[in-house]
Formats: C-alpha cells, sequence, structure tokens
C-alpha cells in the first residue's frame, strides 16, 4: 500500500503546447514511487489531468505527446500570424465574427476522445471514486461571467454532471478566446458560450483544498513564463497585437503568481519554459523533448527540499482553518 507521503493530487495550470513540461514532472514523480490521487487544471492542464485521470501513464502521455503534430489542432487550415493572401485574411474575418474563433476545435475534440476512449473511459462517471469525480477541469462562462468547474457546476446548469464527456470539457478548457471557437453549452435557462477557464483562473492550486489537515500534499505545476511577447520583439501588426492581448489574458501568469500565498508557493513546482510560445503550434520535436526535460529536472529538483511533515508542521496547524 502507497503511504499517504507518497500520494498527491495535481493541478496543473493553463500554458497551450508548453504543457508538454507536465509530462516530464510527472515521470520524475512516478519514478519516486509517488501515486496520484486526483487532478486538475486548466486549458494544457486540462489535457494533461484528463489523460491521467482515465489511466494513461506519465511514459504513455509523454509518447502521445511527442508524436502529436499540434498543428492539426488549427482545423481551419488558417494560420493566425499569416501574411498570407486577400482570401486568407477574408477566412480569417469570417471565422473570427462569425464563429467567434479562428479554428474550431472540432479535430482537437476528436483527437482526446479517441484516447480517452482507448482507456474505455469516456465520461466524468467513468474516472469517479465514491461518487466524486477525481478530475476536474476549469473553464469560463462568458455569457454567465462566472468560473465553471466541471463536473461539479453542470448540476446548476440541469445537466447530469456524470454522463457529460470528457472530451467535451476538455475543448471547453483549451477554447483560447477567439483563437478556437467556444462551445456553445444548452442547459434548463438557456445557452452559454464556454471559453478557456484561464481567463478566470489560470493556476488553480485551491480546488481540492479542505479544511483540517490534508492527509497527502497538493502538488502544483506552474510554467515559469520567460517568452518575449510578440510586440516586445517589435511584431506590432495588428494580429500580432491580437495574440498578445489573448496571451495576457488567458495564459499569463505573471499577475497571478505575485498573489500565490506562501503555503501554496510550497507545494508549487515552477517549470521554465525556455521561450516557448503559448501558440507556437508548430513545436518540434526537440523542443517539446527540452520542455519535456525542463519539468523532470524542476521536479527533481523540488523532491530535494520537499518534506511533507515540515510543510504541515509549517503552513497546516491542526486548528488552521484554511486547508488543502
Amino acid at each position: 500500500m502507497i503511504s499517504n507521503n507518497k500520494k498527491f493530487d495535481a493541478v496543473f495550470e493553463g500554458g497551450g503546447v508548453k504543457g508538454v513540461a507536465f509530462v516530464g514532472a510527472i515521470r520524475k514523480l512516478e519514478e519516486e514511487g509517488y501515486e496520484l490521487q486526483r487532478c486538475a487544471g486548466t486549458s494544457a492542464g486540462s489535457i494533461i489531468s484528463a489523460l491521467l485521470a482515465v489511466g494513461y501513464t506519465g511514459e504513455e502521455v509523454k509518447e502521445i505527446m511527442l508524436n502529436t503534430d499540434y498543428n492539426n489542432f488549427l482545423d481551419k487550415n488558417i494560420s493566425i500570424l499569416s501574411s498570407g493572401n486577400i482570401f486568407e485574411k477574408a477566412s480569417h474575418a469570417y471565422n473570427l465574427f462569425m464563429d467567434k474563433g479562428l479554428y474550431s476545435g472540432d479535430y482537437f475534440e476528436e483527437w482526446i476522445y479517441n484516447l480517452l476512449k482507448t482507456k474505455g473511459k469516456i465520461k466524468f462517471k467513468d474516472v469517479c471514486v465514491d461518487g466524486q469525480s477525481r478530475l476536474k477541469i476549469v473553464c469560463a462562462d462568458v455569457s454567465k461571467s462566472t468560473m465553471l468547474i466541471l463536473p461539479d457546476d453542470l448540476e446548476k446548469y440541469g445537466i447530469d454532471p456524470m454522463e457529460f464527456e470528457i472530451s467535451k470539457a476538455v475543448r471547453m478548457s483549451m477554447s483560447i478566446p477567439f483563437f478556437f471557437e467556444p462551445v456553445k453549452l444548452n442547459h434548463n435557462q438557456g445557452t452559454s458560450f464556454i471559453v478557456d477557464g484561464g481567463i478566470i483562473s489560470n493556476y488553480p492550486i485551491w480546488i481540492f483544498d479542505t479544511e483540517g489537515r490534508p492527509q497527502y500534499p497538493t502538488f502544483g505545476f506552474n510554467l515559469d513564463e520567460n517568452e518575449l511577447n510578440y510586440t516586445a520583439q517589435g511584431k506590432t501588426n495588428f494580429l500580432y497585437y491580437a495574440a498578445d492581448v489573448v496571451s495576457t489574458c488567458v495564459f499569463s501568469s505573471k499577475n497571478e503568481d505575485s498573489y500565490i500565498r506562501d503555503k501554496d508557493l510550497a507545494r508549487t513546482i515552477d517549470i521554465p519554459t525556455l521561450g516557448v510560445g503559448t501558440t507556437d503550434f508548430d513545436l518540434s520535436k526537440q523542443r517539446s523533448l527540452d520542455l519535456y526535460r525542463s519539468g523532470y529536472e524542476s521536479t527533481e529538483k523540488f523532491l530535494k527540499e520537499w518534506d511533507f511533515d515540515k510543510y504541515v508542521q509549517e503552513y497546516r496547524s491542526e486548528i488552521e482553518v484554511t486547508a488543502e
């Protein structure tokens, strides 16, 4: 039996294609004998969380992520930063104003659905223990201006959480505003447009917190951004500017990091992203490997200093009411 000190919950930040780095982190934890209990994430973090929740190992996810051509996710065959001819520019305008996004997200949803189906788990009921989902996915309902935590919040919409497809939830969470079309969620109050949860909480480290002393830790996986935005590089046309606006709203963790409490920093694994951009969908296999190694090495460094009992003593006394 795995001791409580070797069990953990995982919370993954959003970050587009940079999420490959999370896989290296998970592999290192697996090698050290850690056993994942529950996982949660936003955007890229939701992808990794879903794959782990249905039973993929870190090594299996590594093979998936390193052998995926992310350009296929751009399923209208139009690059957001393409100079293009007048017909391509017209297509940009049509997709953006009629569909509310440059890319449909259909390819991605089918891709993740097939991966989940391989493990025989496609609905939230398939990843439940004692009636509670081991997977939580963060989205944003722009129609209600509120955060949406799946599957839990679906009851508020008159939707059975257990019958909801995980692939649909992940697609919602990775729908970068204006980049991918929002997902229309029809419910008992009408229709809501659901997008990337990063516009509200890109790093929901609090999601498994409860009152009292934690039985085991929650590890947060935070992407340490260091790339220059396009406008900072002197690329200032409208499309580059728009890409930076989206990146700032959705994926920039700089502001959120400054408000992370000490007790959360202590359980956070910071992973350098090596200058890789959020929407670098043409990411090479070598750069993917570099991100993987960054996650692995960052976790190795973290574990050398991690002491669960010391963490509990310093941040989580028995009488403390804010808890993990």
